[in-house]
Formats: structure tokens, C-alpha cells, sequence
């Protein structure tokens, strides 16, 4: 059976390896809520509460920096996604990483991705067997100063759209 070939949503010819800073956003399976629960009252701030799955998720976040040459300067796990920003430095010297030589073609941005959603999946398939992450990615080449502060206001405000979105819409997950 012939199947339709996946459109790839990478900006072609970049090299997203190269030093920059990338908005990704990594979602559930079927958009499951998995990972927080956002709570508050529509007139306070809501509070971003992370689940054991969660919780998962913050300390593989946390540990790449030290796998990779990057920081992660602002993330936030969602109930059903993550939002994170993505610096990559220029210096070669940590990006030895042992891997497959079957796997060079993978650019810096997909290594952090995949060992992202490998270790959560491993963690969380000690104590349940089931699908978590969404296919692939999304992502954003960050372009500019006012453009890595709306990302990052963004970022700071997902919790409170999600909220708003749920009360107007009358659909809590």
C-alpha cells in the first residue's frame, strides 16, 4: 500500500544545528492531558500543577543542558504539551555525544527532542504502557530580540490562555 509521504515542517536548508535560539513545542498523544492540571480561579493567576508525568518531564528538561551544548532559558509543561526555547552555543567541543552511526543526518534540535521524549517515555513506562508523545515537532527559528520576547511573554502566559480558553469555552480537560 502506497501511503502519502509526511510534509515536513523544517525550514529548508537551515542548519538547525547552528547556534540560535528555537521555540519548540512537543505535544501528547491524541492531546492527552497528561502532564499538569491547571488550576485558580478565573480572577487569580491559575496554578501550573505538574503530575507525576510531569514531574518526569522537568527533570529530563533539566538535564539537557549537561547532555547538550544548549540552555534552556524558559519552558513550561502544559497539560497537554510543552513549550520550550532552545539556545544553542557554538562550541563544538560538547557536542561529542556518542550515537549511532546510522544517525548523523539528525540535526542538534532533533537529538534533544527525541532524547527528551525517549527518557520520559522510559520513565513513565515503568509504571504504565501507554502511547505519550505526539509525531515529530513544531518548531520556530527565533529571529530577533522582539521576537524572543513575544515567544518568551508567550511562554509566560500559556497557563492563564488555558485557563481563560477552558472558562469561555466551558471545556476543562
Amino acid at each position: 500500500m502506497n501511503l502519502p509521504k509526511r510534509k515536513s515542517t523544517r525550514l529548508k536548508g537551515y542548519d538547525y544545528g547552528a547556534p540560535g535560539a528555537y521555540f519548540i513545542t512537543i505535544c501528547t498523544h491524541n492531546r492527552k492531558c497528561l502532564f499538569s492540571n491547571i488550576v485558580g480561579a478565573i480572577h487569580e493567576l491559575p496554578e501550573n500543577k505538574l503530575t507525576q508525568y510531569g514531574e518526569y518531564v522537568k527533570q529530563i528538561i533539566e538535564i539537557l543542558s549537561d547532555r547538550f551544548n544548549v540552555s534552556i532559558p524558559k519552558y513550561v509543561i502544559m497539560p497537554n504539551h510543552i513549550h520550550l526555547i532552545i539556545e544553542i552555543h557554538n562550541d563544538d567541543e560538547k557536542r561529542a555525544i556518542r550515537e549511532s552511526p546510522l544517525q548523523y543526518h539528525r540535526t542538534v534540535i532533533d537529538k534533544i527532542v527525541g532524547f527528551l521524549k525517549m527518557n520520559v517515555s522510559k520513565k513513565i513506562h515503568n509504571t504504565d504502557n501507554k502511547k505519550i508523545w505526539q509525531r515529530s515537532y513544531h518548531d520556530h527559528i527565533i529571529r530577533g530580540e522582539k521576537d524572543y520576547q513575544k515567544i518568551w511573554e508567550y511562554i509566560d502566559t500559556n497557563p492563564l490562555k488555558w485557563e481563560l480558553d477552558c472558562f469561555y469555552n466551558d471545556e476543562r480537560p
